[in-house]
């Protein structure tokens, strides 16, 4: 739930706004929330931004490969991994996959 409620806020960011439309990230997120949802994740890792602490948890307790984010404000990037979890930036990531 605090995904969702995370890019539900990210998404309304005026530097997002020519390229994210509303009616999809809408859509978007009307999908994951029947996703899976963990429920009481435990928050085992910090960053500058405690908003953020969920993040780290969740790519580990899920055993992410990825988790792509350009927020450097919360020093999650300049982690590089958390457990077998890669932190990358979008375009390094988009680099990776194609």
């Amino acid at each position: 739930r605090e995904q969702i409620d995370e890019i539900r806020r990210a998404s309304r960011y005026p530097k997002f706004k020519h390229n994210l439309q509303p009616h999809r990230v809408g859509l978007m997120l009307n999908i994951l929330q029947e996703t899976t949802v963990i429920e009481n994740l435990f928050h085992k890792h910090e960053t500058k931004d405690p908003n953020d602490n969920w993040l780290l948890s969740l790519a580990e307790e899920t055993n992410a490969n990825y988790i792509v984010t350009g927020d450097k404000r919360a020093g999650i990037l300049e982690r590089k991994n958390i457990g077998k979890t890669q932190i990358v930036s979008a375009v390094v990531f988009c680099k990776k996959i194609s």
